[in-house]
């Protein structure tokens, strides 16, 4: 267990009215900058999605994002998907929201994609390790952070036995860096061929965190690249790769370059919530 759920209630669904429109605040923000970015970039409006990113973030505060609009949250550890599941299924469902895997049985598929206004998509976008597994499959519809074959075999096993479907992005570590996970980019395609041809899994796009530098054209090749791969995949003709549509790339310090490169899905923390008190 992380020591900072020592620290803090992650169930907590109450938090002072202070904070909770300090929240919808920066969300509005934020949108606003997605809006600009789809602009200055000539992409459709409400062509990206706006995922918030709530590592060490409790109940109260997550639903604070989501009263404000936010229709996708991710969550970076197992543990942190079961301490705060039940909670956000109730108070969603209290606000005529379906949360998750409900949402992804409600529209009949699971995944990324254009959410409706009743939904909210609950993805997992940090590292999985296969025998927490069982963790996250009753409440994520979406695995964002697959990057070996193992681990989407063992998703696609799991499913199968659930009777439903699990959706996958396929993590690229687009920027070689040996801190960061995803399998090797020449490695990307032939991977994402065999995950789509598994049952009980979808492929629904391709993930990458941006390289870690101050410069613009590193990090938007990076992205570039990615999209280039996507393409590949989605056009090829291969067993299930023509859902591969997704793009979930650029964070707080770097979406309007993901933007401008055709990312479909930003993931944005500190800029919503503000600087994590515990890591």
């Amino acid at each position: 267990m992380a020591a900072y759920m020592d620290h803090k209630d992650l169930g907590n669904q109450e938090i002072p009215g202070e904070r909770a429109r300090e929240i919808g605040d920066a969300v509005r923000r934020v949108r606003e900058q997605v809006a600009q970015a789809e602009a200055t970039a000539g992409r459709e409006p409400g062509s990206v999605q706006l995922l918030a990113a709530t590592k060490t973030r409790d109940v109260g505060e997550i639903m604070a994002a989501i009263d404000a609009g936010v229709r996708l949250i991710g969550e970076n550890r197992p543990q942190e998907v079961v301490a705060k599941a039940d909670g956000l299924a109730q108070r969603c469902a209290q606000a005529g929201l379906a949360l998750g895997t409900a949402a992804a049985a409600e529209g009949g598929e699971a995944g990324g994609g254009a959410a409706a206004g009743a939904r909210v998509g609950f993805h997992l976008i940090g590292q999985l390790q296969s025998n927490k597994i069982n963790k996250v499959m009753p409440a994520v519809d979406t695995v964002e952070s697959v990057d070996t074959l193992a681990l989407a075999e063992k998703l696609s096993r799991k499913a199968e036995t659930l009777g439903r479907t699990m959706g996958i992005l396929l993590e690229v570590n687009e920027s070689g860096e040996e801190a960061k996970s995803g399998c090797a980019p020449e490695e990307a395609a032939d991977m994402a061929y065999a995950i789509a041809a598994m049952p009980g899994v979808k492929l629904t796009g391709l993930m990458t965190i941006g390289a870690h530098v101050d410069d613009e054209s590193t990090i938007r090749a990076g992205f570039a690249h990615l999209r280039g791969l996507r393409d590949q995949i989605r056009n090829s003709g291969e067993p299930g790769t023509a859902s591969c549509t997704d793009l979930s790339m650029g964070m707080t310090h770097d979406l309007s370059y993901a933007i401008a490169e055709g990312s479909t899905i930003v993931r944005v923390g500190t800029a919503i919530f503000g600087e994590r008190a515990f890591i």
